[in-house]
C-alpha cells in the first residue's frame, strides 16, 4: 500500500514537473520570438522620429499580455506575467550597465564629472526628500490603505530613480555628446543613489529618529557609494594584470575574451554579496576595463568583446521593457484597486506630478550653480539644454518597479490594498512617463537643438576638448595631447566664487598623466604600454568611445 501511494505521489510530482518544464519552454519560446520581433520593427523604425526600441518593446510586451489575457480569459499564472527583481537586479541590469561604462566616451564623462556627481547625487536626495514629503502629504489625506513612514520614504527613492536604459535609446552619444553624457551619466548615479537609499532605509530605525540615526545614515550612504566605486576599480585593474601578465591571446583568444566577461559579471556579484550597489559597480568596471583591460587583448579580441558587450547589452534592454510590458497587465495587482479607479488615478497623477516638481526642483538650481563654476562661456548649459535634461530624466523604469515590487510585494505578491496601489501607480507612472515623455523627447531635441546647431555646439565640444577642459577631473583618462601648448597660453585669473569652486586643470592633468604612466600603466597595461611579444596585440587603432 505504502508503494502504491509513493509511486502514485512520484507520478504527481514528475507530471507537475513536467507541466512548470512545458511553461517554461513556452515562456522561452514567447520571448525570443518577440525580440526577433522587435529587432526587426525596430530596425524598420530606424529614421523614425518619434519611435525606438525601448517603446516598440514596451508596446509589443503591452500587446502580447493583453492577448495572453484574452486567450487565457484573464486566468493564467504564467511566470511570463510576473515582475521578478531577482531576474531584473542578476541577470538583464549588469550587462546593460557594464557596456555603458565600457563604450561610454570618457573625456566627455570626466568633463562633466563633476555636475554629473552635481545631479546624480545631490540631485537625487532632493528629488527624495521632495516626493516622501509630497507623498506623506497627500495620501494619509486619500485613505488608500496603512502605510508606514518606512513605506513613504521608500516611495521618495522609488521614484526619484530615473530610467537610464530609455535614455540610451532617446539620446545619441555623437550627435548630442554633452547631453548624453549629462542625462546618462546622471542617470546611472542617480539609480545608484537611490539603490543605496533604498537599501540604506531597509537597516535602519525610522520609528526614533535623531541626529545619531541621521549621521550615520549620511555615513551609511557614502560608505556604500565609495566602496562600490572601489570595489568596481579594483576588479578592472585586477582583470587587466591577469591579461597583461599571462597573455592568454598566444594560446586562445576565447580565454581571454571570456575572462572579461566573467570578471565584469563577478564585480556585480561581489557588490550584491557585500550588500554594495552593483550598478556603480559594474559602470566603474567597464570604464577601467576600456582604459587598461581592453588593450591587453588581441585586435580580434578588441572587435569580439566591443561587440559582444554591445549585443549582450541591446538584447537585455529589449527583453527588459518587454518584461515590464508583458507584466503590467497581471491582473492580481489590479483587483485590489478595481473598485476605486478614480482614486488610483489620482494616486499615479500625484505620483506623476511630485516627479515633475521633484526633478525641477534641483536641475535648475544645480545647472545655475555649475555654469557659475564653469568658465568658458561654451561649457556652460544653456536653458535649451536644461529643459531637455529636465524632460530626458523625467522617465521612469524597471529600477522603480524592481523597487517597489520588494518594498511592497511578497514573492512577488500583495494582499494589501495599500500596497496594491503602489504597485498599480507605479507601473501606470512608468507606462505613461515611457511612453509620453519619452516619444516627446527626440522632437523636442530637435526643436529646442536644430541639427545646425546641435552640429555647432558638437564641433565646439570637440576642438575645445586638447586645449581647454574645464572640470578639474575632465583629462584623467585623456590622452595628455596638447599639453604644451595649454602650457603656453594665458588663462585668465578666475575670481569670486569661481575662484573658490575650480582647481586648476592643468595641474591635475600633468599630476595624473605622470602617475598613470610611470605607475598605472606599466603595470597594468593600457594604450602605448603593451609590450611587444611574438604574436601580441599592436595598437592598429584607438576604440571609438576614447
Amino acid at each position: 500500500m505504502a508503494l502504491g501511494w509513493g509511486a502514485v505521489m512520484m507520478k504527481l510530482g514528475l507530471s507537475r514537473l513536467e507541466a512548470s518544464d512545458h511553461a517554461s519552454v513556452v515562456s522561452i519560446n514567447i520571448f525570443v520570438t518577440l525580440i526577433c520581433a522587435c529587432i526587426v520593427i525596430g530596425h524598420l523604425l530606424e529614421e523614425n522620429r518619434w519611435m525606438n526600441e525601448s517603446i516598440t518593446a514596451l508596446i509589443i510586451g503591452l500587446c502580447t499580455g493583453f492577448v495572453i489575457r484574452l486567450v487565457t480569459r484573464g486566468k493564467s499564472n504564467s511566470h511570463i506575467m510576473v515582475f521578478s527583481e531577482d531576474l531584473f537586479f542578476i541577470y538583464v541590469l549588469p550587462p546593460i550597465i557594464f557596456n555603458a561604462g565600457f563604450q561610454v566616451k570618457k573625456k566627455q564623462f570626466f568633463r562633466n564629472f563633476s555636475t554629473i556627481m552635481l545631479f546624480g547625487a545631490v540631485g537625487t536626495l532632493i528629488s527624495f526628500i521632495i516626493i516622501s514629503l509630497g507623498a506623506l502629504e497627500f495620501f494619509q489625506k486619500m485613505d488608500i490603505g496603512a502605510l508606514e513612514i518606512g513605506d513613504y520614504l521608500a516611495i521618495g527613492a522609488i521614484f526619484s530613480a530615473t530610467d537610464s536604459v530609455c535614455t540610451l535609446q532617446v539620446l545619441n552619444q555623437d550627435e548630442t555628446p554633452l547631453l548624453y553624457s549629462l542625462v546618462f551619466g546622471e542617470g546611472v548615479v542617480n539609480d545608484a543613489t537611490s539603490v543605496v537609499l533604498f537599501n540604506a532605509l531597509q537597516n535602519f530605525d525610522l520609528v526614533h529618529v535623531d541626529a545619531t540615526i541621521l549621521l550615520k545614515f549620511v555615513a551609511n550612504f557614502f560608505y556604500l557609494f565609495a566602496s562600490s566605486t572601489l570595489l568596481g576599480a579594483l576588479t578592472g585593474l585586477l582583470s587587466a594584470y591577469i591579461i597583461k601578465k599571462l597573455y592568454f591571446g598566444r594560446h586562445s583568444t576565447d580565454r581571454e575574451v571570456a575572462l572579461m566577461i566573467l570578471m565584469a559579471y563577478l564585480s556585480y556579484m561581489l557588490a550584491e554579496l557585500l550588500n554594495l550597489s552593483g550598478i556603480l559597480t559594474v559602470f566603474f568596471c567597464g570604464i577601467v576595463m576600456s582604459h587598461y583591460t581592453w588593450h591587453n587583448v588581441t585586435e580580434s579580441s578588441r572587435i569580439t568583446t566591443k561587440h559582444a558587450f554591445a549585443t549582450l547589452s541591446f538584447i537585455a534592454e529589449v527583453f527588459l521593457f518587454l518584461y515590464v510590458g508583458t507584466d503590467a497587465l497581471d491582473i492580481e495587482k489590479w483587483k485590489f484597486v478595481s473598485d476605486s479607479p478614480g482614486k488610483s488615478l489620482g494616486v499615479s497623477s500625484i505620483l506623476l506630478g511630485l516627479v515633475l516638481v521633484g526633478r525641477a526642483a534641483f536641475v535648475f538650481p544645480l545647472c545655475f550653480i555649475s555654469n557659475l563654476i564653469k568658465k568658458s562661456q561654451n561649457n556652460k548649459i544653456t536653458f535649451r539644454q536644461q529643459v531637455i535634461i529636465w524632460w530626458a530624466g523625467l522617465m521612469r523604469g524597471a529600477v522603480s518597479i524592481a523597487l517597489a515590487y520588494n518594498q511592497f510585494t511578497r514573492s512577488g505578491h500583495t494582499q494589501q490594498r495599500g500596497n496594491a496601489f503602489m504597485i498599480t501607480s507605479t507601473i501606470t507612472v512608468v507606462l505613461f512617463s515611457t511612453m509620453v515623455f519619452g516619444l516627446m523627447t527626440k522632437p523636442l531635441i530637435y526643436l529646442l537643438l536644430p541639427p545646425s546647431s546641435k552640429h555647432l555646439t558638437r564641433s565646439l565640444s570637440v576642438s575645445s576638448e586638447p586645449s581647454s577642459p574645464k572640470s578639474f577631473l575632465s583629462p584623467l583618462l585623456g590622452n595628455g595631447q596638447g599639453s604644451e601648448l595649454e602650457a603656453a597660453q594665458c588663462i585668465p585669473r578666475p575670481t569670486n566664487l569661481r575662484m573658490l569652486l575650480t582647481t586648476p586643470s592643468r595641474s591635475v592633468h600633468h599630476y595624473w598623466r605622470k602617475f598613470d604612466d610611470a605607475f598605472m600603466r606599466p603595470v597594468f597595461g593600457g594604450r602605448g604600454f603593451v609590450p611587444f611579444v611574438p604574436g601580441s596585440p599592436v595598437e592598429h587603432s584607438v576604440p571609438e568611445w576614447e
